[in-house]
């Protein structure tokens, strides 16, 4: 019978590059872990390892195993840590991932209400998915995801959380006007966020219509990083306009707008369908709903709500 500790084997072992290690990992002696996987391909009569050498190559039933056990764990190992959750008293977990990189900021304004009104609930925030959010919320390593670039799929509910706009930091005395071409950034050192260009809409909706790449295309991990290289005119940049208002105070910076429609966009939160109605996860949607873009507490007062 295929159960959890074959699979388990196939992870560890592809994992790990060898049986001793897996076996290690497992707490298996390396013959009793061969014994299993022996049995198993008799039982099946299919093979599951073909040896090169010392090294081991998966079949194609090997293949489609590992494929399997890289989809079926996660959840079998979140629903023991939520039965867990259960037994010690918490209503349960929720894991959300991120696939926005200037999100963290506003996120952070959700998370303080959430906790407090979900005491019971252990919140996790993971980072991890920023460009792979949306297998990992089917393959149920997350609960929730914030993206501002949603993928439809039947399986899953998107529910419009804030508006903002793109707009472009350029230097002070930079001779960008209020609005920008797509041929003014020929010349330009375009500074973004380390996000494949295909995925970026300064070039998918800007710039590649137009046929216009930029003179340099810089990649920077970090907000505050990107807007003192801007400052220091050592580029441009594409950046949410709220953020551009937080961030950038004190900067000699500006906002110009990206072309004359400008780059409007909608940061979204994503869960399967059917779990929106689980109470912990409809509170922290309402609760990210309701969050606004005003400016933190010791600032000028100005609002950051997005216009």
């Amino acid at each position: 019978m295929l159960d959890r500790q074959h699979l388990m084997i196939l992870r560890e072992v592809d994992r790990l590059g060898s049986l001793t290690a897996a076996a290690e990992r497992l707490n298996l002696t390396q013959s009793a872990l061969s014994h299993a996987m022996r049995k198993f391909e008799e039982r099946y009569g299919v093979a599951v390892w073909l040896r090169e050498g010392r090294a081991l190559r998966l079949t194609q039933a090997g293949e489609y195993l590992l494929a399997l056990a890289q989809r079926v764990l996660p959840q079998l190992d979140h629903a023991e840590a939520v039965l867990a959750d259960y037994a010690s008293g918490q209503r349960g977990a929720l894991r959300v991932g991120m696939e926005c990189h200037p999100c963290q900021q506003w996120l952070m304004r959700v998370v303080s209400p959430y906790l407090a009104t979900w005491p019971d609930v252990d919140l996790e925030i993971r980072t991890a998915f920023r460009f792979g959010g949306l297998g990992a919320l089917l393959g149920h390593e997350i609960d929730l995801i914030i993206t501002p670039d949603p993928m439809e799929r039947p399986e899953i509910l998107y529910a419009p959380v804030f508006d903002y706009e793109l707009v472009l930091a350029v230097p002070e005395d930079h001779p960008i006007g209020a609005v920008a071409a797509p041929g003014d950034l020929a010349r330009e050192v375009l500074i973004t966020y380390p996000v494949p260009p295909e995925r970026l809409d300064v070039f998918t909706r800007f710039l590649a219509p137009a046929h216009v790449s930029p003179a340099r295309h810089r990649t920077v991990e970090t907000t505050d990083m990107m807007l003192q290289l801007v400052a220091a005119g050592r580029g441009v940049s594409a950046v949410p306009d709220w953020l551009l208002r937080e961030e950038g105070r004190g900067l000699p910076i500006r906002a110009a707008r990206i072309g004359v429609e400008g780059l409007p966009k909608t940061i979204h939160v994503g869960v399967r369908v059917g779990e929106d109605a689980t109470d912990y996860i409809a509170g922290f949607m309402d609760i990210a709903r309701a969050t606004s873009l005003t400016a933190p507490a010791g600032t000028d007062g100005q609002s950051d709500a997005v216009t």
